[in-house]
């Protein structure tokens, strides 16, 4: 929200009137965030979770030494999927001294040199005492200007959650369809329109296991709690269709892409990516150097939405093959989040570029 009356950054708020001359406020952007978790197992929700952003906000403590081992990690994760919009947040300033601030400022400065985000603004502010909450959204706005979406082309989305909205002991006549959400990355969507849903389902006939592409059709859109009747690139949606809803429970359907059918890319088993390892390992208290990529190594492949397992079937310096565990829909040219398994952990290790 923007108050019309007050100069910037003052006039940036989330409420409907303005906290300081109470005038009414007006809609100014509409913003969606994901929470990305910051503990160490949880690093495959994180680059899931940033696969569809435009931007993101980097929340630092300041009444913890920078950087935290997962600190590290996640900026490093922001550098390989390619997020270049981004805000540091150094939270909780109402519970040091002065001195404390500056102290982690500067360590939080250090830190980010020569990384995607050295000239990211840092802005303190305290969550609990509403303490510059003003100057954090002007820096959203000015830091993460809404993309130029190209809505002239088929629909795509990317599906981070799949869920049956159905409550226990309803009657057939108010069972719902299936919901999807997740983000349009490009085009437009409509109740009405047709989707396949890629790679599908998993189908066994005599024997032969395949994965099987699903067709079904939009019944409704919500952007939040509002009900939209079309949906552009940018933001969260809930998309209804008339999906058996147990098609859809538990997040069965993250990963996937839906799209118009016949638009989306190919259904991949295996691929060969192109490699751009780290020189070390991020994540972890000590250094550790990062080796090369071996064959039958198993290695967590983040794509878009999609978490999956590759084996290496053949690995070269600058090149490997793997075969997944469960396929994806992706393009050539599409980027792939790495990690090892490390002292029992999947720790991020580089960026594959799909080939073939």
């Amino acid at each position: 929200m923007r108050c019309p009356k007050c100069p910037s950054p003052q006039c940036y708020t989330v409420e409907e009137t303005c906290p300081n001359c109470g005038e009414q406020t007006e809609e100014h952007r509409t913003v969606s965030f994901v929470d990305a978790p910051g503990h160490e197992t949880l690093m495959a929700t994180m680059l899931s979770g940033a696969a569809i952003m435009d931007g993101a906000v980097l929340v630092i403590a300041a009444n913890e030494d920078c950087p935290q081992p997962q600190t590290k990690e996640h900026l490093m994760a922001l550098d390989i999927i390619g997020i270049k919009n981004i805000v540091i947040v150094q939270n909780k300033i109402d519970l040091v001294p002065r001195e404390r601030i500056i102290e982690n400022y500067q360590q939080i400065k250090k830190f980010v040199k020569g990384t995607v985000a050295e000239n990211a603004p840092i802005i303190p502010i305290s969550a609990q005492q509403n303490i510059n909450i003003d100057v954090l959204i002007e820096a959203l706005e000015t830091e993460i200007p809404t993309p130029v979406h190209k809505i002239d082309r088929p629909a795509s989305m990317l599906i981070a959650r799949s869920f049956d909205v159905n409550k226990p002991g309803a009657s057939i006549d108010e069972i719902q369809g299936g919901v999807i959400g997740g983000t349009l990355t490009e085009g437009v969507l409509r109740p009405g329109d047709e989707l396949e849903i890629r790679p599908g389902i998993k189908v066994t006939t005599e024997g032969t296991t395949k994965w099987v592409p699903i067709m079904t059709t939009v019944s409704s859109i919500f952007a939040g709690s509002t009900k939209v009747e079309e949906a552009t690139p940018g933001g969260l949606l809930a998309v209804g269709t008339y999906l058996d809803p147990t098609l859809t429970k538990g997040d069965s359907l993250t990963g996937q892409i839906a799209g118009k059918p016949g638009t989306l890319p190919d259904t991949r088993h295996q691929f060969v990516m192109e490699l751009h390892l780290l020189d070390r390992v991020v994540g972890v208290t000590r250094e550790e150097k990062i080796n090369e990529i071996k064959t039958s190594e198993p290695l967590m492949l983040n794509i878009g939405t999609a978490t999956t397992v590759g084996v290496v079937t053949s690995a070269r310096k600058n090149e490997a093959q793997v075969a997944l565990k469960r396929p994806v829909s992706a393009a050539i040219g599409s980027r792939v989040a790495i990690s090892r398994r490390i002292d029992s952990r999947w720790r991020l290790i580089g960026v594959g570029v799909i080939k073939s």
